[in-house]
């Protein structure tokens, strides 16, 4: 089965700067997009950062400027840099894919999430 795995999270004062990454492994015949969805303690779970297949990004209005995401496609890995994190942007951050798997449709593969946490 495709399993997706995420590292990276911590915990880190607010203006500090941390790196998450994800890894997709298993059977893998196509990736059409990752991304990063957070969500913080009694909270619904929100799209952080998007990337396509084609290279187009996506970013909550509140990141950006300040995160960026990017991938290396060799490795089937996609990154999430934060910039200036403040403490809303502590949260349990999320990595998905959506792929394509040997004799399957394109579907969602979640990650079992990384805890961030922001300090004032």
């Amino acid at each position: 089965q495709v399993q997706l795995v995420e590292s990276g999270g911590g915990w880190v004062q607010a203006g500090g700067s941390l790196s998450l990454s994800c890894t997709a492994s298993g059977i893998i015949f196509s990736i059409n997009s990752m991304a990063w969805y957070r969500q913080g303690t009694g909270k619904q779970r929100e799209l952080v950062a998007l990337l396509t297949s084609d290279g187009s990004t996506n970013y909550e209005d509140s990141v950006k400027g300040r995160f960026t995401i990017s991938r290396d496609s060799a490795k089937n890995t996609v990154y999430l840099q934060m910039n200036s994190l403040k403490p809303e942007d502590t949260a349990v951050y999320y990595c998905k894919a959506n792929l394509k798997s040997y004799g399957r449709a394109y579907r969602d593969y979640w990650g079992q999430g990384t805890q961030v946490t922001v300090s004032s």
